[in-house]
């Protein structure tokens, strides 16, 4: 067995996993800062960041989830009488 082994656990292969995870992490915070920075120019030419936050976690969903979520927030809306009028 070539891994090292202390109490039964194997150092080389522990090592291993760590080291990707260590690796992926980094890569995470590069793309996180490269979509900050598309955010941030997307503001500097009027677009307003907040709504499109909205609109990409929209563009993840499926319609029917979209629609259900939907329904439920009427729901609410007219329930706490933030709703325009019932057509």
């Amino acid at each position: 067995m070539s891994d090292t082994q202390t109490n039964g656990i194997a150092g080389d292969q522990l090592r291993a996993f760590v080291e990707r995870i260590e690796k992926l992490e980094e890569e995470k915070k590069v793309i996180a800062d490269d979509i900050k920075d598309v955010y941030a120019e997307a503001k500097g030419t009027g677009f307003d960041v907040k709504i499109l936050r909205k609109i990409i976690s929209l563009r993840r969903k499926q319609p029917h989830e979209r629609e259900e979520e939907d329904a439920i927030l009427d729901l609410y809306m007219h329930a706490l009488g933030m709703a325009g009028p019932s057509d």
